[in-house]
C-alpha cells in the first residue's frame, strides 16, 4: 500500500513539473521540516495568511517579523521555501526551491488532510522523506533500517493517497479558485502574536 503514496508524489510532482514531490500530513508540516531541513533561524511572513506559519515560527524557536504583501497563490517565507498551500497550477514549480502545498478540505484536491513538499535534490527527497516517516523509509520494516535521522511522524497514509490519485484527474481537468491575501485577516493583530 506504501506504494500508492510514491505513486501520488509521482503525479503531483509532473502536475507540477518538480523533480520530486514528498507527501506529508498537511502543508504547515510540509513547510516545518523543509525549515527543520534547512535550519532556517528565521522567517518572513505575510500579515494575511493563516495562524499556523507564525505558529510554526513559535514552535520552532525561530524568529518571525512581520511584512504587508499582496500575494496571490504563493509567497515566501525564507529564501526559496515558499508557502504555496493554494497554488493549484500545471508546471508552476519554481526551479531549486521548496513548494510546500495543501490538499486541506477548502482546496482545490480536497483530500480532508494532506500536503506535499516540491523539490529539486533526489538526496533532500530521501532526507524528507524519512524526516515525514519516523526516521526511516517507507517500503522496508523499520527494524531492518539504519535510522540515523530524526522523524517526526508527519507522513501521508496510503488512504489519503488513493483517495488523491482517485480525485486527481478531475481537479487537473477543472479550473481552481485564486487564493489571495484578501482571503485571510491581518493575523499580526491577534493577541497570541501580540507578545513578540
Amino acid at each position: 500500500m506504501w506504494r500508492k503514496v510514491t505513486e501520488f508524489e509521482n503525479r503531483i510532482a509532473d502536475f507540477y513539473g518538480a523533480p520530486h514531490a514528498v507527501a506529508v500530513d498537511c502543508c504547515t508540516h510540509a513547510l516545518e521540516l523543509v525549515l527543520r531541513l534547512k535550519k532556517i533561524q528565521s522567517i518572513s511572513v505575510p500579515a494575511h495568511t493563516y495562524l499556523s506559519i507564525p505558529m510554526t515560527a513559535i514552535k520552532l524557536g525561530i524568529d518571525y517579523h512581520w511584512r504587508d504583501e499582496k500575494w496571490q497563490d504563493e509567497y515566501s517565507i525564507a529564501p526559496d521555501i515558499y508557502d504555496s498551500a493554494v497554488l493549484w497550477k500545471q508546471n508552476s514549480y519554481r526551479p531549486n526551491s521548496y513548494q510546500c502545498i495543501s490538499f486541506q478540505f477548502k482546496k482545490h484536491l480536497s483530500l480532508g488532510r494532506g500536503g506535499a513538499i516540491l523539490l529539486s535534490d533526489h538526496s533532500e527527497y530521501e532526507q524528507l522523506t524519512r524526516m515525514a516517516y519516523d526516521g526511516r523509509l517507507p517500503y522496508a520494516p523499520w527494524k531492518e533500517q539504519v535510522i540515523n535521522t530524526i522523524g517526526y511522524h508527519y507522513y501521508m497514509t496510503p488512504e489519503t493517497a488513493m483517495h488523491g490519485l482517485d480525485r486527481l484527474p478531475s481537479a487537473i481537468s477543472s479550473m481552481p479558485v485564486q487564493w489571495s491575501w484578501k482571503d485571510y485577516p491581518n493575523i499580526s493583530l491577534y493577541d497570541v502574536f501580540k507578545t513578540k
